[in-house]
């Protein structure tokens, strides 16, 4: 076991990776020479060489399309795009190709790529390089979409993901990143959370896709949450007392429902929290979900706490974010109503 950091952690799942699996390769913008805009590929250049760790040109289109083709010949490319924010010239590529290439050649080939990005606020990147697009790929049949929340679960997840056979868009919150502080600014990355980072195991192991995880156990309500939301949620429960079941949800898609239904059939209660602007955000798709399977459980109205419905700001970006107050205030009405 070794403590780390997350973008550690990402680091140490591709190196055991590429060590392990000869089809792998790791690709993207920067990912080679420079390391990464954010060090997660610091090294593997140098170690594994520029034919397994290849820099691309700034065409994510172009980027994904040649992962694609890699896949359908026998590799497991593991993309990097430099920004969440980046995505948007290769969702064709990703939604009529990847995520379809399986039906529609009935099982005949397939498309096991990892497309790693990092999302979220944090570093005042402002509204191009802040963004939370989760719920545009978690509406996209044939794609995995995971969100983790601390170094163990980032290495054990990357590492799954890689070995799927299917394509994987893995959401890596930039605030989570480097620890308590980003080394640029005197905010800190994470304020709430004196945990950022985790003891990480050494070489191979993997946490399984499509399965949450409760993160702390309560009864008074259960509170649905991944990524950076996750250490906001466990905040505002020590802040207020109050007993709030963390059930970090990890897996976007496929959705561990099991779990989140035991939790909000015991508690009868339920707050829904992400960092992703409210409306169409992935809350609305686990609020649809909870009231489905657990309306005759619930003491309350589910409650959201979400990013607003504005483009990211440039500034008052600590005033976006849904921090430990507002989380709280939703955790308190829930219980009154």
């Amino acid at each position: 076991m070794t403590a780390m950091s997350m973008n550690a952690a990402v680091r140490s799942a591709m190196e055991v990776m590429l060590e392990r699996d000869p089809s792998v390769v790791v690709t993207g913008e920067d990912v080679g020479w420079f390391g990464g805009v954010f060090r997660c590929t610091d090294g593997l250049q140098q170690r594994f060489g520029d034919r397994r760790v290849v820099d691309a040109p700034i065409a994510e289109g172009g980027i994904v399309g040649a992962a694609i083709g890699m896949g359908v010949h026998g590799l497991r490319p593991v993309v990097e795009i430099q920004f969440a924010d980046y995505v948007y010239p290769a969702m064709d590529q990703l939604i009529s190709e990847a995520a379809r290439l399986r039906h529609r050649s009935a099982g005949e080939f397939h498309a096991p790529i990892t497309v790693r990005m990092p999302c979220g606020g944090g570093i005042h990147g402002g509204q191009t390089h802040s963004q939370s697009p989760e719920a545009l790929f978690a509406h996209v049949c044939g794609l995995t979409t995971v969100v983790p929340s601390d170094p163990y679960d980032a290495k054990g997840l990357l590492i799954a993901a890689i070995e799927s056979d299917d394509p994987v868009i893995f959401l890596e919150p930039k605030r989570l990143y480097s620890g308590p502080f980003d080394g640029h600014h005197d905010r800190p990355v994470v304020p709430w959370s004196e945990h950022p980072r985790g003891e990480v195991p050494d070489g191979h192991y993997t946490v399984p896709l499509g399965r949450a995880e409760v993160r702390r156990p309560g009864d008074d309500l259960t509170v649905l949450a991944y990524g950076t939301m996750v250490h906001v949620a466990l905040a505002a429960a020590e802040a207020t007392g109050i007993d709030a079941e963390v059930v970090d949800v990890r897996t976007i898609v496929p959705l561990d429902l099991d779990t989140i239904e035991d939790s909000v059939r015991r508690t009868g209660r339920c707050v829904v929290v992400h960092e992703a602007t409210r409306t169409a955000g992935f809350g609305a798709e686990l609020v649809a979900s909870i009231q489905e399977a657990c309306f005759h459980h619930l003491e309350a109205p589910v409650e959201r706490v979400t990013g607003w419905d504005v483009p990211y700001p440039h500034a008052q970006e600590w005033d976006y974010f849904p921090g430990p107050e507002r989380v709280a205030a939703a955790y308190r009405r829930a219980l009154e109503a």
